[in-house]
Order: C-alpha cells, then structure tokens, then sequence
C-alpha cells in the first residue's frame, strides 16, 4: 500500500485554551472528503509520534497549531516551514512542539532511513489564551472554519504540484 502524498496533523494540547486549536481544526476537517492521497490525524501532544510520522514519504506536510506571531487574536496564518535544517531542539517529552519536531526530522532520518516531506506547511492561528482550561477562547473558535478552508486550499495545491510532477521525479508513489 502507498502512502498518501499529503499528511496534515492537528498538533496542540486541548488542556491550555487556545492551544487546542490545531486538534479542533482537524477535528472539524473530518466534515469533509478528503482527496485520495490525503491522511487528516490528530497528533495532539504526541510530538514524537508526528515526528517519525513525517519520515513516511509524504511529499507535503500541512501541520496545523497555535501559532504565536504577534498578531491579533485569531488571526490565520499559512506558514512555509524553513527549508534549512533548524537547530537540534533539547528534548522535552512534555513540549515538542512542531519547531522541536522539524528540528529532529534530519537526525532521525539518518537513523531511520526515513524521508522527511520535501515541503512542510503551517497552518497557525494567534491564540488569545494559552492558560489552563478546556475549550478555545471566542477570536479562536471564530478562526477555526478560516483555518479549515487554508488547510483544504494547501491540500488542492498540494496535490496540483504532485500530479503535475513527471513520475520519475515523485518521492513516493500515489
């Protein structure tokens, strides 16, 4: 069986507020078809798991999160993740966030084997709140439905580029 072409991951912790944000969206996302070639998870604090997930050869990433960047609460970003490797992150089993994750991809990889997507997304809202408590703060849950429609372009994008990439050139088979 091939894997599919594009793996997107909810990623956050539900017990701090807004940081519940990317496992709400993909949570939502499950109201929609998915293309074949998508897989839509739920990784929420488990950054480990997305980690080795992300060596299974997609060919794009689309890892949704809250994203601090200084905006106004609620605001919807479309991150491209660095292309250069990032620093090594301490590891943390408690907090890997998917700077620490990608930060891991090209040490994991030599031991693996395993083929890191050759381009990774963020799809990230301004949280209002990261304080303990369950539930999105009201400009987050307002973004969540924006969010889902950047995520749905980023796949049909995706999977645009794929489709028109020669065979030969394609990392995994679709």
């Amino acid at each position: 069986m091939s894997r599919p072409a594009v793996l997107v991951a909810g990623v956050g912790n539900v017990f701090l507020g807004d940081d519940g944000f990317g496992v709400e969206t993909v949570r939502r996302l499950a109201a929609h078809p998915m293309p074949d070639g998508v897989e839509v998870v739920d990784v929420g604090v488990r950054g480990v798991d997305l980690a080795y997930r992300l060596l299974d050869g997609y060919r794009t990433a689309v890892l949704v999160d809250a994203t601090c960047r200084g905006g106004a609460p609620g605001t919807v970003y479309l991150i491209e993740a660095a292309a250069e490797p990032l620093e090594v992150p301490v590891l943390d089993g408690h907090r890997m966030g998917p700077d620490a994750v990608l930060g891991l991809l090209a040490t994991l990889a030599a031991g693996t084997g395993g083929e890191p997507p050759g381009r990774v997304l963020v799809v990230g809202c301004e949280p209002a709140s990261l304080e303990e408590g369950i539930g999105l703060s009201e400009p987050v849950a307002a973004a969540v439905e924006e969010a889902v429609r950047v995520v749905l372009g980023a796949v049909a994008e995706a999977l645009s580029v794929a489709e028109a990439l020669p065979s030969e050139r394609r990392t995994t088979p679709c």
